[in-house]
Order: C-alpha cells, then sequence, then structure tokens
C-alpha cells in the first residue's frame, strides 16, 4: 500500500480499540488495526482522533478590540452602537492582523473550516471584506474560509449598503448575512437579503431574535420566505435567544417549521450570557436557544464562538472544545450522549450548516485533529486540549502534551 503518511494507535468515536490511519493524496485511504506500510508515522498515542471542528458563525473582523473602547452598560446596544463608531477606521492591515491572531489560534484548537461574518456598509466600506479575502488566502493550507457580506446596521436605513453587498458577492464573497433586529423594517430587510442570496445563488445567514422577549419573533417571516423561494437547506440562523423564552410548546411549534424548512440555528452561548438578562435583579436568566429541543424536532443545530475579545464577547481565543463545554454546562447535559451531541455541535452539525463532508472514514479529507482525550465526551467534559492537526493530509501544528517536571 502506498501511503504518505500513517497516524498509528489512535482512537476513534465509538471504537473501543485503536486503530491506524492511512493517508495519501490527502484522503483518509485505510483504517485498519495495524497498517504495514513503508511511511512516516505519528503515533496517537491511543488519543482520540476526530475529522476537524468548524467554526460556523464567527466575526474576524471585529476581533480583539478591547483596547479601543471602554464596556460600560455590557449591553447589545452598547456593542453595535460601538463597534459601529470604531470599524470607521478600520484599515486593511489593522483587520488582518487582528483576524489573522484569531485565525492561528483556531488552527491551533483544531478548526478546519470556519465561516465568518464581514461588515459591509458606508463606515466599514470594503476594508474589512479584503483584508479577510487576504486572510483566507493566506491560511488557505490549514482552514477553509468562508466570508459571508454582512449588514450588520441594516438595510431599509442604509440604502447604499445593498449595493456594497452585492459588489462584495461579486468579488468574493460566499454568502450573504443580515441582521433583522437592528432594522427599522425587519421584514424587507430579511426580503432584500433573499432577493441577494437568489440573484447570486448563494446561501443566507441571519442575526435574528437577539433578546429575551418571546413576542415579535422575525423567524416566522424567514421560513416564510425560505420556502416561498425554494432556499431550504440553505438558510441558517444565529443568536435565536427568544427561544429560550418561549414556552415548551411554542418551540416545539417553531420546530417544526425549522425542521421543514430545513433552517440551521446557531447558539453562541458566550455573547448571548454576556449581553442578556442584565436588566434582572435574581436568577439572571441562561437566555440559550434550546438546541437538544430543536435537534430532537429535527433541526440542525450547533455552536460557535462569535466574537473574540470585544465589545460583545470580552473574552475568548477561537477554541471550539471550551465553547462546546460552555454550551453542555448551560444545557444541563450530563450523560456521554448528551456530551457527544454537544461535541457535534461544534462538529459533525457545524459542518452540516456549511455543507461540508465530515468525519473520519475511508474517502474522506484527511481533515483531522488529535485530542488528549478518550472519547467525544470526554473531551467535552476535560476541555481537552489539541495535540495535532492535519489539513488535506498536511500537518499544520502539533502541540505536544504537557509534562510535569
Amino acid at each position: 500500500m502506498s501511503l504518505d503518511f500513517v497516524i498509528s494507535n489512535a482512537r476513534l468515536a465509538g471504537q473501543a480499540m485503536p486503530v491506524d490511519i492511512g493517508v495519501a493524496a490527502g484522503r483518509i485511504v485505510a483504517i485498519e488495526p495495524r497498517i504495514a506500510a513503508e511511511a512516516p508515522r505519528h503515533d496517537a498515542g491511543g488519543c482520540l482522533l476526530s475529522a476537524g471542528l468548524v467554526e460556523c458563525h464567527i466575526h474576524l473582523d471585529k476581533a480583539d478590540l478591547l483596547g479601543r473602547s471602554t464596556i460600560v452598560e455590557g449591553t447589545l446596544a452598547e456593542a453595535v452602537r460601538e463597534t459601529a463608531r470604531l470599524k470607521a477606521s478600520f484599515t486593511v492591515e489593522d483587520v488582518y492582523a487582528r483576524a489573522s491572531k484569531v485565525v492561528e489560534q483556531a488552527i491551533q484548537h483544531g478548526t478546519v473550516a470556519m465561516r465568518t461574518f464581514v461588515e459591509i456598509d458606508p463606515r466599514a466600506g470594503l476594508r474589512s471584506f479584503e483584508a479577510i479575502k487576504a486572510v483566507r488566502r493566506d491560511y488557505a493550507h490549514a482552514i477553509d474560509i468562508e466570508i459571508c457580506a454582512f449588514a450588520q446596521e441594516g438595510l431599509t436605513n442604509e440604502r447604499q449598503t445593498e449595493a456594497m453587498l452585492a459588489q462584495a458577492l461579486a468579488d468574493g464573497a460566499d454568502l450573504v448575512g443580515g441582521c433583522s433586529y437592528t432594522d427599522p423594517d425587519p421584514a424587507a430587510h430579511i426580503a432584500r437579503i433573499f432577493d441577494l442570496a437568489e440573484r447570486f445563488g448563494v446561501a443566507a445567514d441571519f442575526h435574528v431574535d437577539f433578546d429575551l422577549d418571546p413576542a415579535g419573533s422575525d423567524l416566522p417571516t424567514i421560513i416564510a420566505e425560505t420556502e416561498c423561494r425554494g432556499w431550504q437547506g440553505r438558510v441558517v440562523c444565529g443568536h435565536v435567544t427568544k427561544l429560550s423564552a418561549m414556552s415548551p410548546e411554542a418551540v416545539d411549534s417553531i420546530a417544526a417549521q425549522l425542521a421543514r424548512a430545513g433552517i440551521g440555528v446557531v447558539a453562541l452561548p458566550a455573547t448571548d450570557l454576556f449581553l442578556l438578562g442584565r436588566s434582572a435583579d435574581r436568577l439572571m436568566p441562561r437566555g440559550i436557544a434550546p438546541l437538544m429541543r430543536l435537534a430532537r424536532a429535527g433541526v440542525a443545530t450547533a455552536v460557535a464562538s462569535n466574537n473574540v475579545l470585544n465589545l460583545f464577547t470580552p473574552y475568548g481565543d477561537a477554541n471550539l472544545i471550551r465553547m462546546a463545554g460552555l454550551f453542555a454546562n448551560l444545557a444541563q447535559l450530563a450523560g456521554d450522549a448528551e456530551l457527544d451531541a454537544a461535541f457535534a455541535m461544534v462538529g459533525a452539525n457545524a459542518a452540516q450548516l456549511l455543507n461540508r463532508q465530515h468525519g473520519v472514514a475511508i474517502g474522506a479529507p484527511a481533515d483531522l485533529v488529535l485530542l488528549d482525550a478518550m472519547s467525544p465526551a470526554d473531551a467535552v467534559r476535560r476541555n481537552a486540549p489539541t495535540l495535532a492537526g492535519w489539513k488535506a493530509g498536511r500537518q499544520t501544528f502539533e502541540r505536544p502534551a504537557s509534562r510535569l517536571l
């Protein structure tokens, strides 16, 4: 057997005994108890080998901004307002430097693909977009980056933004995103985002229902537009924290509609926890979309980082295992099956939302991460560190396990 290399003694999810993984031409070509081949070997030491992690919702363009503004209110309104002020001064070089730092962290935490939103409007212009395109190009050997041309500040109130989004979509953006809660006419905003998605034949990703008032949801409008335009399987909604304030019966009703329309839901626990529930003087709500309940209804669900070190989320390091653990804690998950599901929300589920192949199987891309864990559930429980990673069969990082002296 002609192989480029072998990962030996690797533990796969659901298998009792370690195996060897043979890789050639960037793909997995053999999975056997013992591969006899004259090829370089990487000893996994019996640790968990998984398909690489997938970051399906992050904002690279506004990462690492804490030194430029002071958090006073800690609210969504303040974060949007202050970031709008700051981004007017963003330069291509500035955005590239901050974004590349986060991308390097993500790679070393086992992430092989991400979808990043890039704000495009009269304040940011196309500067952030140009920077993120350069980041996408320069790190393509280690990570696949999807760029979502994103209207953070609304559309009906800023007419020039729509034309700028179209310009970005014609010049390399992969999909289009909207933010209905910042627009004075949410329904029109949603319709115009779908217009752009149809015009360019791309997916749509919305920031929606980001509060704890169960009334006034924009999900019915997004569901109706998705089905009317035949966009099933190409729409994702992030935050959707209103669902956490609704009755179980109301959630089940919306879940059935989301599943029918093929709309995915992404929870962003670090941001949602930090920004919401501040008006409560006791028993502060968690405010996280009920992903497990949605998943039981057939909705594709995932967990993501959203922001790193800015007014929306003043902490973070692009570590998706840590984010899966935070979600598991908030959702009060305990059993192995539940924690396996939390792991999938930053792996297989997130890949599904990005329409990516995912898994350790013969013929699959050798996009892999080695974790210091015995199983996916164990990785989530212990926030297991990554030990090594590969993209298309090329090793991208190594983090040897620490040892006591």
